[in-house]
């Protein structure tokens, strides 16, 4: 059934890349991706594999990466993306010394792509499960680890429909998982190779913290004509924009960041025709400009995590929709964040939460109410900031962990 799903699934997306534009860039960087390994593949090399879905989980492998490229530098690593998000925004990363998509996941592209390059060991990071790579991976006595995963009772493999879909999860040598509902989970269908290390992301978020920018346009934002704390919401959508944009056009002794997550015209368009104070977009700015205006929306990427340095209060966007996005790039600066009600499933939020550093709401009443508890108490805006701050601290080191149990 899988062989005839995976078939009908590469039908699918060939005809849908007619008609959608990200779809028909996946489609046309997986089928160069033979092109890419036949041109830069060293015979002779090591090969590591890391494979990451998407942008999120490369951010989780990325430390993996960066600490065995240190470590061990006899090895070459070959990084692979499923999703164009991941790919178009990393394709120039230098800590890999070859960047592809991974083709899809039939029988012939496996076979392919392994006897290309031949890895001595594969990192999975967080989900993806291909059947037919790792299936030939485990064949080729090919050690696979799973990193950052996380299991929940609602996955296929746990359901009395999936049993034969979850003897993928057999092929993997180890899972390094994030807590211990996923140990007990994978323990059901005896899965036993199993060791809780937390999640790889909290290791990023301080490399990040480290990398930081300076960014004279924010710092001259923030000190301004008349210095005053800061509001800096994080990925926004239209849902989060229309309760915070409301709350801070009645409270103007606060400044606004906004970072949407779609940067699009028709969209900064409708974050502007909202906002009755006097805004500026990043990429217009001036430093006279930027320290006179109350608001800055910043209309370019790869600012946003060094941005959140400049907040006394953080808005991760999101949960109104299918999820909220990164927590711990805000967490990490010592800040309380706020954000919507769809986070029961990402894990660093519910542990913000229980460390007081992190706040949900379902209502533009429930941000009012914790807005003005910030601002009518700082010694509890203060104490929220510093709880925050500390639970990213309290599970750094993932990364060591797992290459220790490794024995690297």
């Amino acid at each position: 059934m899988y062989q005839i799903a995976i078939y009908l699934f590469q039908l699918g997306v060939a005809v849908a890349s007619l008609f959608n534009k990200k779809v028909k860039t996946m489609w046309q960087g997986e089928r160069n991706a033979f092109s890419v390994l036949k041109e830069k593949v060293d015979p002779q090399a090591k090969y590591v594999w890391f494979h990451a879905a998407s942008l999120g989980e490369f951010e989780q492998g990325r430390p993996l990466m960066e600490l065995l490229r240190k470590n061990h530098p006899e090895y070459k690593i070959l990084l692979t993306f499923f999703s164009p998000s991941g790919y178009e925004v990393r394709k120039n990363y230098q800590g890999a010394d070859i960047i592809c998509y991974l083709p899809i996941d039939t029988i012939g592209n496996s076979r392919k792509f392994l006897r290309t390059i031949r890895p001595c060991m594969a990192f999975f990071i967080k989900y993806e499960f291909w059947y037919n790579y790792l299936h030939i991976l485990k064949h080729r006595n090919v050690p696979v680890y799973s990193v950052s995963s996380i299991f929940r009772e609602d996955q296929i493999f746990f359901k009395w429909y999936g049993h034969q879909y979850a003897y993928v999860l057999k092929c993997f040598s180890r899972f390094f998982v994030q807590n211990e509902e996923s140990k007990d989970l994978l323990a059901t269908i005896g899965i036993t190779n199993v060791d809780v290390v937390g999640d790889t992301r909290f290791d990023r978020v301080l490399q990040i913290k480290e990398q930081a920018k300076q960014l004279p346009i924010v710092e001259a934002f923030v000190r301004g004509d008349s210095p005053c704390k800061v509001f800096v919401a994080g990925s926004s959508w239209p849902p989060d924009e229309d309760i915070f944009i409301n709350f801070f056009n009645e409270h103007k002794d606060w400044k606004l960041i906004i970072a949407p997550h779609v940067i699009g015209e028709d969209h900064l368009t409708q974050i502007l025709s909202k906002l009755k104070r006097n805004t500026i977009r990043y990429t217009q700015a001036t430093l006279e400009s930027a320290a006179k205006a109350e608001c800055l929306i910043v209309d370019c990427f790869g600012l946003l995590s060094s941005i959140y340095h400049y907040g006394d209060v953080a808005y991760v966007g999101g949960g109104f929709g299918v999820g909220i996005h990164n927590v711990l790039e805000a967490a990490v600066w010592d800040i309380p964040v706020i954000f919507g009600p769809n986070n029961k499933k990402f894990q660093e939020a519910q542990g913000l939460k229980a460390a007081g550093g992190g706040f949900d709401i379902s209502t533009a009443d429930d941000f009012r109410q914790v807005m003005s508890r910030f601002m009518n108490d700082q010694e509890y805006l203060s104490t929220a900031g510093k709880n925050a701050g500390a639970f990213v601290q309290s599970l750094a080191g993932v990364t060591d962990r797992v290459f220790r149990l490794l024995g690297f």
